[in-house]
């Protein structure tokens, strides 16, 4: 991975922000490299010190604001939170998630920012000026395999932090805070999340940014010296084009299952394809996302084939499974699809608006190239479906969808306009 950073771009942001111009700049470039962060995945941050209207110094935390996507995050798309707060925060011994949401809002230096990002307190109590979260594929990719941990140590040595996964939000804040002041040295650039992402910070925000790119660069050489970086699929036969009254009827069920209509789109790409004829797909799709926040998108696992009734089934299972366990009681979320793995179609998507069905497959394309690189490399393994219900049913992972708002009027149908080859019926059709 090579960094894309430009002295005259960087120059023209700094003129117009300063220091958060450079933020902004630097969060672009990562949100510009799908193999980092997809999809309003992943968070930044910059500290400064800053006058209040008082005339009193105080130090702040941009911190990427809830929702907001890094590929075109803006200044107002940073939540300025008062450091000190979050630094107490983080020594509190528990601090329920409605308590945490609250403590950020009230926290911020602007009544119309943006709601901070859950990893608010976790940027908070790392020591360093410019702080960059990442989901690398390659990085999750090494994380994913049974001896993740040992192969992490072997690239990164001491330049890393090594965290073992923890849940997003205050309970990973509050474990960062116990173990980065013990395990952090002189030359520590980066902290890696086990099974979730890599983190890299410096005191500029060129430093920050360029760490992260040579640290995932690490983690590419190292799948390419262990022949797992090229991805190796047996070449899928020509499709065959799906009769469309055969998708009508599939996206018919799947859209009784999820109570509103769905739009499912077919992806006649050969990798979807051949990885859908995978020998081992049952068991290498049915693990789970390449990191858990893409789950609140693409649900556990995919279904396999066309049964959208025992894809609803083993759902509910799942369900009545894990949600004993849960923090506070859950209603189940729709039993619906939202991946498909056909071994004719090939990949197909589903969601709310063609916009959610075209995210789901963006994730699921980076997925496929995660999992076949770590089974590579010894073998993929997600996280325990636990922990992905966890994050699935998160009130705090589920608000990011809705913060996209409600479908338009009649997305997922079909309207018909009599009268339409000019003048108003026409101008409805176009509108």
């Amino acid at each position: 991975m090579r960094s894309l950073w430009s002295d005259e771009e960087a120059a023209r942001f700094e003129r117009q922000g300063g220091e958060l111009g450079l933020r902004v700049y630097t969060s672009r470039l990562l949100g510009r490299e799908p193999a980092l962060v997809l999809h309003g995945g992943g968070n930044t941050s910059v500290k400064l010190r800053q006058a209040n209207v008082l005339g009193e110094e105080e130090d702040i935390l941009y911190v990427k604001g809830s929702g907001w996507d890094l590929a075109d995050i803006d200044a107002e798309g940073f939540a300025p939170v008062r450091l000190a707060h979050l630094l107490r925060l983080a020594r509190l011994e528990r601090l329920s998630d409605p308590e945490m949401v609250n403590e950020l809002k009230t926290h911020c230096t602007r009544a119309d920012a943006p709601t901070p990002s859950v990893e608010a307190i976790l940027h908070a109590v790392l020591p360093h000026r410019y702080v960059d979260h990442t989901h690398a594929d390659a990085v999750v990719t090494v994380t994913n395999t049974p001896d993740g941990e040992a192969r992490v140590r072997e690239i990164y040595g001491d330049r890393v932090v090594v965290v073992p996964y923890v849940m997003p939000g205050f309970d990973l804040a509050r474990e960062v805070a116990r173990r980065f002041p013990a395990e952090a040295g002189p030359q520590t650039m980066g902290m890696v999340l086990l099974q979730h992402g890599i983190f890299s910070f410096g005191e500029t925000a060129r430093e920050s940014y360029e760490r992260m790119i040579e640290l995932v660069s690490l983690a590419e050489e190292h799948l390419r010296a262990r022949g797992a970086w090229a991805i190796s699929l047996p070449p899928a036969p020509p499709p065959e084009a799906p009769l469309r009254v055969e998708v009508a009827r599939l996206r018919r069920r799947v859209s009784e299952l999820a109570g509103q209509p769905m739009i499912l789109a077919v992806h006649e790409d050969p990798k979807g394809r051949a990885f859908a004829r995978h020998p081992e797909v049952g068991r290498i799709a049915r693990q789970g996302p390449a990191t858990p926040d893409h789950v609140i998108r693409t649900k556990p696992w995919p279904l396999l084939g066309r049964d959208v009734e025992a894809f609803a089934e083993a759902y509910r299972a799942y369900f009545e499974r894990h949600a004993p366990h849960a923090r506070e009681p859950k209603t189940m979320l729709d039993p619906a699809p939202r991946v498909i793995l056909d071994p004719e179609w090939g990949l197909c998507t589903v969601g709310r608006t063609a916009k959610d069905a075209a995210i789901v497959r963006d994730i699921y394309d980076h997925t496929i190239d995660v999992i076949l690189r770590a089974e590579a490399l010894g073998g993929y393994r997600a996280l325990p479906p636990q922990d992905l219900f966890d994050m699935e049913y998160w009130d705090l992972e589920q608000a990011k969808l809705k913060r996209a708002g409600r479908p338009p009027v009649f997305a997922g149908e079909v309207a018909l306009v009599t009268g339409a080859a000019s003048g108003i019926g026409k101008a409805c059709v176009q509108a």
